[in-house]
């Protein structure tokens, strides 16, 4: 759908006004039939000095004035409708751990040594921008839990969102029950044929009040699928020396029970091999309606009258 129509058409009714009013006056003014013109430009056009020219050139500049004003507050404009857009039918939040033990340099991504919040940002930012089509929210969390953006299509926005967060926002801890907890109340209201909770996290909880297991029960029975990321090398499975090992046993759990998978991601591999488990989600394929842009154009004709006045103010000056 392309074209151009007006917002009030209505106001085209107008443009015989002036006429109306002119003869209606006409008729009053002249009760015998007889035209009366004024002294003065009777005696302009006696002696012939061309006074009738402006006075026509006056009279359709004011045609033009008020043809144009009347155009302009009918409010002409385009429309055009753009494509119709995929939508998938996936909405996804995603809580992101922001706790200190994120700035561990344990991770890898192309042979770089980076800190876990480094490497969150990289797979977070690229996982996000790989969901068009796909609602996209973001959940950061640490002591506290934080709705960072809304759901919504603009994937860019919220992958910016996501390279601008840092950590101490919103605490040290590491309270991933919140986090999981405000991700599913985002979602509560929600309506897509599928909706789904990726949790990128180090896995170790150690805050807040909330039980990250219950959240993943309450997450299953309400619908919504839980995916976890663990994010960073060495685990809990393998002591060492490391003071953050990551809790991918316990990442691994809610999982399961929120009817997901767990992914373990170390490397660009890893987080490949996550994008395409996350592919693979089932979700109904659709096209969103096409959204009908229109541009107004009042500005033109409203331009046209304002010049023709002034070209009227200008004659009368001139002849006066």
């Amino acid at each position: 759908m392309n074209g151009w129509d007006f917002a009030m058409p209505l106001a085209l009714a107008l443009l015989p006004l002036p006429l109306l009013v002119a003869l209606s006056r006409r008729g009053s003014s002249a009760p015998h039939g007889r035209l009366r013109i004024p002294t003065a430009i009777r005696d302009r056009l006696a002696t012939g000095d061309g006074a009738g020219v402006p006075a026509r050139r006056s009279a359709m500049l004011m045609w033009i004035a008020w043809a144009a004003l009347v155009v302009a507050l009918a409010g002409p404009r385009t429309v055009a409708a753009t494509p119709a857009l995929p939508a998938s039918g996936r909405d996804i939040m995603l809580a992101l751990d922001l706790s200190g033990s994120m700035l561990t340099r344990d991770f890898a991504v192309d042979g770089e040594a980076i800190s876990r919040i480094d490497a969150l940002k990289r797979v977070g930012a690229d996982l996000i921008r790989r969901r068009a089509g796909d609602r996209i929210g973001l959940v950061i969390f640490a002591e506290h839990a934080f709705a960072a953006a809304p759901l919504s299509f603009d994937v860019a926005a919220v992958g910016r969102t996501l390279e601008e967060v840092a950590i101490g926002l919103v605490g040290r801890s590491t309270a991933i029950g919140d986090g999981l907890g405000l991700a599913l109340k985002r979602l509560a209201e929600s309506r897509a044929p599928s909706r789904i909770i990726i949790l990128l996290s180090d896995g170790a909880n150690n805050a807040g009040s909330t039980d990250p297991i219950g959240v993943a029960r309450l997450a299953r029975q309400q619908g919504v699928r839980l995916y976890t990321i663990g994010l960073g090398v060495s685990d809990t499975s393998a002591p060492g020396d490391d003071p953050d090992p990551v809790d991918f046993v316990a990442l691994t759990r809610l999982a399961e029970i929120g009817d997901g998978e767990a992914f373990r991601v170390r490397s660009t591999e890893d987080l490949a091999a996550a994008a395409r488990a996350i592919e693979r989600l089932v979700a109904g394929q659709s096209l969103a309606p096409p959204a009908v842009v229109r541009r107004d154009l009042w500005a033109y004709p409203a331009t046209l009258a304002f010049l023709a006045s002034l070209g009227i103010v200008v004659l009368r000056r001139r002849w006066p």
